[in-house]
């Protein structure tokens, strides 16, 4: 047996145990939900990466041992990880840069190569009965596109764009929910002086503390975005993963430096939080940040006094929640009103003119699309979810936060994270 038929037949061995074993071991000590979970996404992921694996030897057969092992590591790495999630908690270092993040970058690319794959496979079939020989030859370089989205949303997912994004409010604007153009300026543009002091806000949207989002990488974007000294840090739910969860004092500790901003940091919950919101609640105490659930707090800032309206998440009967909270917290005159809301497909129930301004996360951006290539489509463009940056209904205006991380998905591709200080220009109401 060659080198070669060795480490394929290795990788196939693994990835089928794989398959097997792990949503076995996860049903026996955790349960049937995270095992049909586990296979679930073994399932999704296994046959792109299989069918992308023998593509890739077929492609470059002289390299063909060193692609076997790339694929044998990291269908261990993915394995490790789904079985770590087992009994989840956040790890150290090593872990994740060895196996966390390699093992969920290889689920990454089995599943998009599985979908894409099954585009090309028409192609194919059209260039074989045509006979076109030398078209079949070039289409098989298309084989390498999974790959290259994969290593190159990497570096997306590894670091987030800092920003400065300015929101004018207004007294009208469409009757339906339109997206809206608004000043974003990154590093490489400074924004002109404004003759008006802004109100100064930094949003963190959906850290997931977890592999991707560890307790010190955390830590030092909140000390970066709190250095600009904000009038408000307004956090808007999701704060946890299952190994967030699974590790008691780990929020606390990364939201430590919005200590030293108490009375200038608030927080709605999201709907990962409803998972575990006695841990949410001591990390946000901690950290001197106070929870908003369905009620209002009145902040005095330099920009002028605001009432900030928080509203829980709540997965069904969302108009009637609602338009109890803001009826329950009218608008106060001559107060800015903003409206916390973790998911933005609720902002068409907001009465118009009701809210100057309502700030969501939830969407991670759309997570995939073509922000990074200077296009604004997403995943999500044409769903019920507004996915990233500005939108209008009538005089209320909506920003939703492209995220501070991510969870579910395995990777942001083309879909960078933020990290923005949102300088609104005032126009209070009432």
């Amino acid at each position: 047996m060659t080198v070669v038929s060795s480490l394929e037949l290795a990788f196939h061995t693994v990835a089928f145990a794989t398959l097997i074993l792990v949503p076995l071991y996860a049903w026996i000590v955790r349960g049937r939900g995270y095992a049909i979970f586990g296979f679930v996404l073994l399932a999704i992921s296994l046959p792109g990466a299989l069918t992308l694996h023998a593509r890739l030897d077929a492609l470059f057969p002289h390299v063909a041992p060193s692609v076997d092992v790339l694929f044998l590591y990291g269908m261990i790495a993915a394995a490790a990880h789904l079985i770590a999630l087992v009994r989840p908690r956040l790890r150290a270092a090593p872990f994740r840069l060895l196996v966390s993040i390699p093992g969920m970058a290889f689920v990454a690319l089995g599943a998009l190569a599985g979908v894409w794959l099954l585009v090309l496979l028409p192609v194919r079939l059209v260039l074989s009965l045509l006979g076109l020989e030398p078209a079949l030859d070039v289409a098989r370089w298309l084989d390498l596109v999974p790959l290259v989205i994969v290593v190159l949303s990497l570096v997306t997912s590894t670091r987030l764009r800092r920003e400065v994004v300015r929101v004018a409010l207004a007294d009208d604007g469409p009757e339906e929910i339109t997206r809206i153009p608004f000043e974003r300026y990154t590093r490489r543009r400074t924004p002109e002086p404004l003759d008006q002091r802004p109100l100064r806000i930094v949003q963190v949207a959906d850290p997931h503390l977890g592999p991707w989002q560890p307790v010190r990488k955390l830590r030092r974007e909140l000390e970066a975005l709190i250095s600009q000294e904000p009038d408000l840090v307004l956090l808007t739910g999701d704060f946890l993963t299952m190994e967030g969860v699974g590790t008691p004092g780990a929020l606390a500790e990364a939201l430590e430096p919005l200590r030293r901003l108490e009375g200038r940091c608030f927080a709605v919950f999201g709907n990962h939080d409803h998972e575990s919101p006695e841990e949410v609640r001591r990390g946000l105490d901690f950290a001197g940040v106070r929870l908003l659930v369905d009620e209002e707090a009145i902040i005095e800032t330099e920009a002028g006094v605001v009432q900030l309206v928080g509203a829980d998440y709540r997965g069904r009967e969302r108009r009637e929640h609602l338009q109890a909270v803001l009826g329950s917290n009218p608008r106060r005159e001559g107060h800015v009103r903003i409206l916390m809301l973790h998911d933005p497909s609720a902002f068409k129930h907001v009465p118009k003119g009701d809210v100057d301004l309502t700030l969501s996360g939830h969407t991670h951006g759309g997570q995939v699309g073509f922000l990074s290539f200077g296009f604004d489509w997403t995943v999500l463009r044409r769903t019920a979810w507004p996915d990233h940056g500005l939108f209008g209904h009538g005089a209320n205006r909506l920003y939703v936060h492209r995220g501070t991380g991510f969870y579910g998905f395995p990777l942001r591709m083309g879909v960078p994270g933020e990290a923005s200080q949102l300088e609104v220009l005032l126009v209070p109401r009432g």
